[in-house]
């Protein structure tokens, strides 16, 4: 008899499947959510399993990959060097001069970057496109920190909750340490362009907020931003301690070719050769490493934590 001819058998038949079939199904489902139960976010919004993020600027690519989607970085920029990873990716140039064409060739879904990000003729080019273009402004203050980790977090589609719980900590490691010291230096923060213009950080940069957690004070706190110095401007600050980015005082020779900039000489700091360097990235990110580098600044400028080791 063939099953045509017994539409009861084949209904039995396909009853009893359908029953196989569900009880399959539940018993693998509940495999996966058992070994899977992190992926549940995933699941909830499969756009994020496709996300191709460009990231540009070194605080906003540093975030991303701390918050754990690194993995969804498909193209940074010059600036973007931490962690050490990130350099293997393609790069799509200097954040202030980024190029649609390089950009769309890494086929982007989101660009994320900082109020550096431009020019702005490109940003409406990726958008024309149909790339989601997200500007997360970066505000050199802790706060200002917590919340760009936040906003990261949520355009990207993960919990910060972890990131953050890491930034108090290290902040609160940076306060204890600073408490123990009993100086308060003043120190000048350099930066060299080109290795022959040298500017000093004042008031409301990066710098300036990072000094005041590392329990220093600015020796250029008289100038508004970022400033070009002249030998006066540099022997009427009288700082005891000259911190600069590793790269920039190697564009100058070292410690040797700091000395050769007028009026360094004739401070405090370069009678002493208290001269200490430290990564840019970190100096300036006012990212997640926040507490990190006040802590490290700290133990740099404060005679009494940990004597500066000498920039070879």
């Amino acid at each position: 008899m063939s099953l045509k001819q017994s539409p009861h058998l084949l209904k039995l038949l396909l009853s009893v499947m359908a029953c196989g079939s569900i009880a399959f199904t539940a018993s693998r489902y509940r495999r996966v959510a058992a070994s899977s139960a992190p992926a549940a976010a995933a699941v909830a919004a499969p756009s994020m399993a496709v996300m191709r993020v460009v990231s540009v600027g070194s605080s906003t690519t540093e975030t991303v990959y701390a918050l754990g989607a690194g993995s969804r970085v498909v193209g940074v920029d010059t600036s973007s060097l931490f962690p050490p990873e990130v350099t293997a990716l393609a790069q799509v140039g200097y954040q202030r001069a980024l190029a649609a064409e390089g950009l769309l060739s890494l086929k982007p879904t989101m660009l994320l970057g900082g109020s550096e990000s431009g020019p702005s003729s490109v940003l409406d080019q990726m958008r024309a496109a149909g790339v989601k273009v997200e500007i997360v402004p970066l505000t050199p203050t802790v706060e200002g920190a917590r919340e760009r980790i936040r906003r990261i977090a949520e355009l990207i589609g993960v919990d910060p909750a972890s990131v953050l719980a890491r930034l108090e900590a290290d902040l609160t490691a940076a306060k204890t340490l600073v408490e123990r010291s009993k100086t308060r230096p003043r120190v000048l923060v350099l930066y060299a362009r080109g290795g022959t213009n040298i500017f000093a950080f004042g008031r409301n940069t990066a710098t300036d907020a990072m000094l005041a957690l590392a329990g220093a004070d600015n020796a250029m706190s008289d100038i508004e931003g970022t400033k070009p110095v002249t030998p006066e401007s540099l022997v009427a600050a009288k700082p005891d301690v000259i911190v600069m980015p590793t790269r920039g005082l190697e564009m100058l020779g070292g410690n040797e070719g700091l000395l050769k900039v007028p009026g360094v000489r004739q401070t405090p700091a370069g009678k002493a050769q208290r001269f200490v360097t430290m990564d840019d990235v970190l100096l300036l990110g006012f990212g997640p490493r926040t507490g990190i580098a006040a802590s490290e600044l700290a133990r740099k400028v404060h005679s009494d934590l940990t004597e500066a080791e000498p920039t070879k």
